[in-house]
């Protein structure tokens, strides 16, 4: 692991919507993008479509969710996470209208209720094996247990070795799984997305 560079971890703030919008996408494999794409407005890009979500003070890609890795002045890792809610029936109405591609992502995430759940962790290439996700997650785990929350939960593409390997090595547990569905992005992975739960 390369310790040298240095960063800090920070709450996110409205100005980094943009770079978590694209940090989402990294997580999320491109999947994101495409979501985001059918969405967009004339004139408008898919990582437009982000960064207006991302500028919201509340749903669940917020910056206020959001922690940030910044490194001179510029923000190199996202950890995106929120208590997860029972869903209500307007939300179970709101499920059932989500596009295919969403559904597996959206049931697992429905298995994770009462957790504080990590919906995207990301980094940016050039700071990869230097911490930053590990201290993005450890970092989590302190807003959780500020919040009163015991149990985290995250997802990740089972093809990911390297996520499963620093997931493992932190403590946590495999606890469900789905399959991805085919799309045009299917080329960034393929196989099942895993659910993963940690004990505070």
């Amino acid at each position: 692991m390369n310790s040298a560079k240095e960063y800090k971890i920070r709450p996110a703030c409205f100005e980094d919507a943009r770079a978590i919008a694209r940090l989402i996408d990294i997580a999320g494999e491109g999947i994101p993008n495409l979501l985001w794409s059918n969405i967009a407005e004339p004139g408008q890009s898919a990582l437009d479509v982000g960064q207006a979500r991302a500028c919201c003070d509340v749903g669940g890609l917020s910056y206020r969710n959001a922690l940030v890795a910044e490194a001179e002045g510029s923000v190199v890792g996202i950890m995106l996470g929120y208590i997860v809610e029972q869903p209500d029936e307007e939300i179970s109405e709101d499920s059932a209208k989500l596009p295919n591609l969403a559904r597996p992502f959206v049931a697992l995430e429905h298995q994770s209720v009462g957790t504080f759940y990590i919906d995207a962790l990301a980094v940016l290439p050039g700071w990869r094996g230097c911490g930053v996700g590990s201290h993005l997650l450890v970092a989590a785990e302190q807003r959780a247990r500020n919040l009163g929350v015991t149990n985290m939960s995250i997802q990740y593409f089972a093809h990911n070795k390297n996520a499963a390997k620093l997931y493992n090595r932190i403590g946590y547990q495999f606890s469900a799984q789905n399959s991805a569905l085919s799309h045009p992005c299917q080329l960034h992975y393929t196989g099942d997305v895993e659910l993963l739960f940690k004990a505070l």
